[in-house]
Parts: structure tokens; C-alpha cells; sequence
């Protein structure tokens, strides 16, 4: 580690050269700044938790696993990964009997909750035995029996209804009248449940399992621990008394994962966000730095060969270049996780205000991350200076002076021979990506893009000077400040390259996760548009009454009426070679597939929706083919609440990605949603006002609309994504291009003395910027385009759709950005020279 201490070489080389070493400095920084942000989130998302609420006062809940979990072979022997539900998972409602005879436990009560409709509006159903733990109480009346309901004060208000009145509640199990037994006081654990304030209801826990429409299940079991009772040991004696049940025993925060449906999304979310994205950016951060670092090392190729000439060892250039970096990597580091920390915060909070992280869940900042963005930070610095100082360190001292005027005319030898590999790798996975579809295209395509960016920084100088030949042909009638701008670029290949690399990143990034998300938007909203042939579209916040489809059926001149049950079911699919569950939107049908046709436009490719029923679906192609199905086969899956079934398919079609993936009949569904209430109606024929009772009354048009302002907001994380990318390459490029003007002082100040005017060298340098922007959006462009083209062929089947405005923005970014980090630094430059 002495070799590696700062001397009088690298101090001086700091001090002397402050222009090289601030460009260095901000690329390190950046590089940190990425690193601990994305490394907050994940491990904000390996750690969330939430604390129970609804279940404070009760030390153990048993549950069961909301995840389905699927068993996949591996080189390393089977592999188990879990997958959140799309919706709860319930236990057997007799296992409170079998829990509160175990050993310290006072009493076991199963609890459920779920929607109720009271006229237009929504209460949060519950049983009443879960009012001994929720602190919920009698405020008059007395506890409800069969057929009878206990509301809050805002239920009772809204209803207008008091104790020994009659109110008609909607639930699952179909519209009925319920006497009030009483009035309560919503306790701390019911009030968390219903959350926004919403009015709250309890019925007799006898009859509960089926207002909520799973006779016999309950959403978990609330055990309360008798006097003295330790918690851990009344757990373990749950967990002895429920053996072989399946049940999950839970205490501490694990209670709040189960109240909180939201919780495994999120951390699904900040992981994807943390890792998978972080792993990303961080490759592009790190990349990005190493190749600011080696243009630093590498604009002093004149002072090394001097230093070689005047007896400096190889073994003293190799620690003057790694004791630079510990110079300058390790504050730089320090410095860029504050912003870094601020970056993760504001993101952290963004996701909240959408509602993908509950609130309950808090941002952890530990040491770990900041460590290793500052650790990254140093070994980039260390490998990319020793990278690019071993040639003049083993250069022989003569030889040294000759190579610092002039630069080589081409990479070394490995560089050339892994850029080409990279090459031919990337066209070889864009291959693959064509002829695949769903995830594997996706999951190909990345590669791609991750292959042609690596083989650019490769191959660095040779793209460059193709890039200067290609472009100086349109220079030439630029008059001589183009001529010597292509010239420059022609012979300073290497400097080219330092520069062009970033703005590639920038273009390829962005316009990658960008135009993904324009295209998916551009083919669903066409495919909602065409497949929705319904007049009439109904839809309502508190869910469609019981029969509303029915009772649009009679209403006048209504020829058809389908209403939809959303959710989403998990299907296995085949993922790189790998079988993983993919959640699937699903609309469970009320009448047939052939009433089904007349108010929506699928889009059958194969099979027919005459036979959608009971053990009998239809699937979007793109699902078909991921998940390796045709019709006549069957389809295993995990309904929303994880239970597992084997429908065959009857039918394959080509809007799913605009409308549902999967089509089933409603009442397979209805037995494993949370809700049972419909969420949206189509009607042909008719008028809309009968059927305003029934929600607010939209056409298909109006209802396409709402859908893909639902699909802008959801497309956010993506923008942010390409933010972050986009706008750390391109202040890399603006980085780099002031580095090599202020690096340039010495040339510039000879062709003043030449004769040059202060405007003509200016002229040249925005030529140069001109040349450098334009090769690297053309550049980004090109990879981009290779990247989407087969990416989107299989997630959609269509072309990539690229609004030319949005696109026009990006490329005049690139431009003017170039031409101010250019300009500034070289109005300053020739401003100090003509003083």
C-alpha cells in the first residue's frame, strides 16, 4: 500500500494541472453520486418493513404465504423464488380453534375484511369478534347476529339510519337488507384497515366468511397471548398446533406485511429499482468515469514521456498515476454521496406519492452503499489510470518523446480484438432478440445495447476517425475553419473518441427506455381504441352493483351488456432459458365469450370465445408464446389469491397488451379477489342515461382516453430512469469536451500566432462540437434503433414508434450542449491568451 501513497509526482501533477483533475473530479463524483443512490434503494428495498397496525395488539397472527413460489432447476440444484400475489391469500378459518388451545394463548379470532357498497359509496366490511383486538367499541346498541350490522357514525349519517333501522348493503354475496344491532367507535386497528377515513361496518363473524365471498376462509387469525405469555413461546406453540396446515406463524413487523398488501410490491420495486436498474447505471457510471480518468493520464502523455527521458522508472510512473487517484477518487467520492443520498430521498419520495411504496415504509441510509460508491469510485479511478499509464510507463525514454507528439494511429491489439467481439456479440444477441417475443426479447435486447456501447468505448479512436472522414466530406464547404475542424478530429482520433463516447451513452439510454415506453403506449392505446366496440361504458370507484349487467340488459334498445371483473393472474413463463411467473392482467367475463364479441374486439387469431367458461380461457399471443401454449393445451397458473388451476386454452388473440392478456369467465375469479365487485360495464346499443345508476357513463372513445392517462403515469419510473441516465452521460460528455478544450491551450494559442482570428478559432471549435455532437447521436441512434427494433417486435409485433418531436428535443440537446461546453471554456481560454 506504500507504493500507492501520494508523492511529490501526483502532488505536484494535482496542483500544476487543476483543469484535468476538477473534469476528473466531476466524473468520479457522478460516478458516486449513481452508485449510492441506486444502492440506498435497494437496500431501502431488501430491508422495508412496515409495523403492524390492525394488528398491534395482537403478538401473533397466523396467515398464509402470500407468494407463489416456483421450484426451477438450476446448475446449482433446485431453486426456490417467491413472487407476490396479486391479491390475498386466505387460511382455513377452523384453524382458530386449533390455535387458541395452544399453550398461552388467550383466544384466536379470524378476521376479515372486505368491500361493502351502501348506495353509491363504499364501507369497509369486518367481522365482529376482531373488535377485541382493534379497540373497536359499542358506543350504543349491542353486537350484531345474523342479519344484522353494526355501523360507525359516518355510516349511520349516510345511510341516515340508526339502531333497530333497516339499510340494504351490497356485499359479495348479493344485495340485502341488515337491521342495525348498534353504533360504534372505530378503534386504532379498524381505523388503519379502512384507511382514508373510509365508513366502516361489522356484521356477526358467523355469516362474514360469506358476505365477503369465501365461505370458510378468513383473511388471518389474530392470536392474543394470555397473561404473562411469552411471545415467542406462544408463536412456537401456534406454529406446533397448526402443523402441516400450510399456515404461516408471524410476530413483529411480519404482521404489518400481512395488513399490507402493498408492502411486497414495493420492495419488488425498490429492488428492481436498486439492483436491476442500479446495476445498470452503475456499469454506465463506472464506464463513464474509467474513460475521464484514462483521457486525464492520457493528456499527459508529453509530461511522462518527459519524466521518462529524464530517468523516471516505470514502477515511479505507475505509482505517480495510482497515487493521483487516491488523491482525487476518495473526496470525490465523499462528495458525490451527499447528492447522491439527497437523489435517492426525492426518489423514494416520488414512488410514495404514487402510491408504489406505502407511506408506512421509511428510506434506511447505512454506511454500506455510501462505502461502496466511494470504494467504485477508487478502484475505477485505480484500474482506468494504471490502464491507460502502463504503455508510456513501459515505453523505453526516446521512444516516449517520439509517441508524445504524435498520436497512434490505431487501438492496441486486444482492444481491436475485444471491441470486434463485442460486435459481433451484439449482433448475434440482436438476433436472438428478433426472433423471440415477451421477455426474452426484452431480456436479449438489453444485452444488445449493452454489447455495441461496450464495443464503441473499444474501439474508441477507429469509430472516431470514421466518424471524422465520413463527416469532414460535409465540412468541406464549411471554408477553412471546417476543413481544420475535420482535420483536427482526423488526427486527434483518441480525443474524438474521449468525447463522442458520452454523448453515445446519452442518445442510446435514453432514446432506448423512452421510445420503449412511446412505442408499448402508441400499440395499446390502438389497441384499446379497435378492440373496445361497446356505445356505452360504465365504470364506478365503489364497484358496479350486484347485476348490473343484467339489469343493463333490459334497459331500452340494449342489445348487449359484459361486465369485467380486472385483476391478474400468474402464469409461468419461459424467461431466458429460465421458467419464471409473470403477472398477467385478467378480465373475468359475466355472459359468454360470444356476448363477450359483441361489445369487444379481441382480435381472435386462433380458437374461438364461443367456449371461454368454466376450466376454459383465451390469451394474448405474446403471453402464448412466452408461455409456450397453443389451443388445445392447457395452461397452469395461480389465480389471484395463489390457488393453483389448469384451464385449457380455447382461444389466442392479438390485443392483449391494449386490453387483457388473459379472458375468463367471472365466476372462476370471483371465489379469489378481495373485491367481487365489478369494475367496469360495456354496453351496446341503447341509451346512456338508464344507465347512469349505475356509475359515471362514458363511450369508448372517453373510456380509451382515461386508460392511457393511467398508462402515462405508470410509464413515470421509466422517464425517471432515462433521466438519470441521460442526464449523467451527458454532463460525462460536456465533462469531457471541456477537459480537451482547456487541455488544448497550447494549440490554441498557435493558431493565433499564425495569423488565426479569435472568431476563426471559435468557428473551428463549434465545427469540432458540430462533428462531435453529430456522431454521437447518429451513433446513439444506430444502437438505439437496433436495440428497440427487435425488442419491440416481440413485445408487441409493431415497429418502434419515435415521435419526431421528442426525438428533435433529444438531438438538439446533444447539440447545444456540445456547442456551450465547447465554447465557454474556449472563450475563456483565448480571452486569458489575447490578455
Amino acid at each position: 500500500m506504500r507504493s500507492f501513497a501520494p508523492n511529490g509526482l501526483a502532488r505536484a501533477a494535482v496542483r500544476f494541472k487543476p483543469a484535468s483533475f476538477a473534469g476528473t473530479f466531476v466524473a468520479l463524483m457522478m460516478s458516486a453520486l449513481i452508485v449510492a443512490a441506486c444502492g440506498i434503494l435497494l437496500e431501502t428495498g431488501a430491508r422495508a418493513s412496515v409495523p403492524a397496525e390492525r394488528y398491534a395488539k395482537a403478538p401473533v397472527v397466523v396467515a398464509a404465504d402470500q407468494s407463489a413460489r416456483l421450484v426451477t432447476d438450476t446448475v446449482d440444484g433446485p431453486e426456490e423464488t417467491a413472487y407476490p400475489l396479486p391479491d390475498t391469500a386466505r387460511v382455513d378459518a377452523g384453524l382458530a380453534a386449533k390455535a387458541a388451545r395452544a399453550p398461552g394463548a388467550e383466544a384466536a379470532v379470524p378476521d376479515f375484511t372486505f368491500p361493502v357498497r351502501q348506495g353509491d359509496g363504499a364501507l369497509t366490511g369486518h367481522g365482529w369478534g376482531s373488535h377485541i383486538f382493534t379497540g373497536t367499541a359499542l358506543s350504543v346498541g349491542a353486537a350484531p347476529r345474523a342479519g344484522e350490522v353494526v355501523l360507525d357514525a359516518a355510516a349511520a349519517r349516510t345511510a341516515k339510519a340508526g339502531v333497530g333501522d333497516t339499510v340494504a348493503l351490497e356485499t359479495a354475496a348479493g344485495r340485502a337488507g341488515f337491521r342495525v344491532s348498534g353504533l360504534a367507535e372505530a378503534g386504532a386497528g379498524d381505523t388503519a384497515a379502512a384507511g382514508g377515513g373510509k365508513a366502516t361496518a361489522w356484521f356477526a363473524d358467523a355469516e362474514a366468511p360469506a358476505l365477503a365471498g369465501h365461505p370458510g376462509k378468513a383473511d388471518a387469525i389474530a392470536v392474543l397471548a394470555a397473561d404473562g405469555a411469552d411471545t415467542n413461546a406462544l408463536a412456537a406453540a401456534v406454529e406446533k398446533a397448526l402443523a402441516d396446515s400450510g399456515a404461516q406463524v408471524l410476530t413483529g413487523d411480519g404482521r404489518g406485511e400481512v395488513e399490507d398488501r402493498g408492502l411486497a410490491y414495493a420492495k419488488e420495486t425498490l429492488t428492481a429499482l436498486g439492483g436491476s436498474f442500479g446495476g445498470i447505471a452503475t456499469l454506465v457510471a463506472v464506464f463513464t468515469a474509467a474513460g475521464t480518468f484514462a483521457l486525464s493520464v492520457g493528456q499527459r502523455t508529453r509530461e511522462f514521456a518527459l519524466l521518462r527521458a529524464v530517468g523516471a522508472t516505470p514502477r515511479q510512473i505507475r505509482r505517480a498515476v495510482a497515487a493521483e487517484a487516491l488523491l482525487v477518487a476518495p473526496l470525490a467520492g465523499l462528495f458525490g454521496c451527499l447528492p447522491g443520498i439527497a437523489l435517492a430521498s426525492w426518489w423514494f419520495g416520488q414512488l410514495q406519492d404514487r402510491g408504489a411504496v406505502p407511506e408506512a415504509v421509511e428510506l434506511h441510509i447505512s454506511w454500506i452503499p455510501l462505502l461502496i460508491a466511494v470504494g467504485t469510485g477508487l478502484l475505477t479511478a485505480l484500474g482506468a489510470g494504471l490502464m491507460a499509464g502502463r504503455r508510456p510507463a513501459k515505453t523505453k525514454p526516446g521512444q516516449a518523446l517520439t509517441e508524445a507528439s504524435v498520436e497512434r494511429l490505431r487501438p492496441g491489439v486486444i482492444r481491436i480484438v475485444l471491441g470486434l467481439g463485442a460486435v459481433v456479440g451484439g449482433a448475434v444477441l440482436a438476433g436472438v432478440a428478433a426472433s423471440a417475443a415477451g421477455a426474452d426479447a426484452a431480456n436479449a435486447s438489453l444485452g444488445v445495447v449493452m454489447l455495441f456501447m461496450l464495443a464503441v468505448a473499444l474501439l474508441g479512436p477507429l469509430v472516431a476517425r470514421l466518424c471524422a472522414a465520413l463527416f469532414g466530406l460535409l465540412l468541406r464547404g464549411g471554408g477553412a475553419p471546417a476543413a481544420l475542424a475535420a482535420a483536427n478530429s482526423r488526427t486527434n482520433a483518441r480525443r474524438l473518441a474521449s468525447a463522442i463516447t458520452p454523448i453515445v451513452l446519452a442518445m442510446a439510454f435514453a432514446s432506448t427506455l423512452v421510445f420503449m415506453h412511446t412505442s408499448e403506449s402508441q400499440v395499446a392505446a390502438a389497441q384499446l381504441r379497435d378492440g373496445i366496440t361497446a356505445d356505452h361504458v360504465v365504470t364506478n370507484p365503489a364497484g358496479l352493483p350486484a347485476g348490473a349487467a343484467d339489469r343493463a340488459a333490459h334497459a331500452p334498445g340494449v342489445d348487449a351488456a359484459v361486465s369485467l371483473l380486472d385483476t391478474q393472474v400468474l402464469v409461468p413463463v419461459d424467461s431466458g432459458g429460465e421458467t419464471s411467473l409473470q403477472g398477467s392482467a385478467t378480465q373475468g367475463i359475466s355472459g359468454s365469450g360470444a356476448q363477450l364479441a359483441d361489445v369487444q374486439d379481441l382480435d381472435v387469431r386462433s380458437g374461438s370465445l364461443d367456449r371461454v367458461g368454466a376450466g376454459r380461457i383465451a390469451i394474448d399471443k405474446t403471453l402464448a408464446t412466452a408461455a409456450k401454449v397453443k389451443v388445445g393445451d392447457e395452461l397452469p397458473l395461480h389465480l389471484p389469491d395463489g390457488t393453483e388451476a389448469r384451464p385449457e386454452v380455447v382461444a389466442v388473440y392479438g390485443r392483449g397488451l391494449g386490453l387483457a392478456a388473459v379472458t375468463m369467465d367471472r365466476a372462476s375469479l370471483a371465489g379469489h379477489v378481495t373485491s367481487g365487485f365489478d369494475s367496469t360495464l360495456l354496453v351496446r346499443g341503447g341509451d346512456a342515461e338508464p344507465l347512469a345508476a349505475l356509475g359515471e357513463v362514458t363511450d369508448s372513445s372517453g373510456y380509451a382516453v382515461e386508460q392511457s392517462v393511467d398508462r402515462e403515469l405508470g410509464a413515470w419510473a421509466n422517464y425517471m430512469m432515462a433521466a438519470v441516465l441521460g442526464g449523467f452521460a451527458a454532463i460525462a460528455a460536456v465533462n469531457t469536451l471541456v477537459m480537451t478544450v482547456l487541455d488544448r491551450r497550447r494549440e490554441l494559442a498557435t493558431l493565433r500566432l499564425v495569423g488565426s482570428t479569435r472568431r476563426q478559432v471559435l468557428r473551428m471549435l463549434r465545427w469540432e462540437s458540430l462533428l462531435v455532437s453529430a456522431a454521437g447521436v447518429a451513433l446513439g441512434t444506430a444502437i438505439a434503433m437496433i436495440t428497440l427494433t427487435p425488442m419491440m417486435r416481440g413485445l408487441t409485433g409493431e415497429s418502434p414508434h419515435i415521435p419526431p418531436l421528442l426525438y428533435v428535443t433529444f438531438a438538439a440537446t446533444a447539440v447545444s450542449l456540445g456547442l456551450l461546453a465547447v465554447t465557454l471554456p474556449a472563450r475563456a481560454v483565448l480571452r486569458d491568451r489575447d490578455a
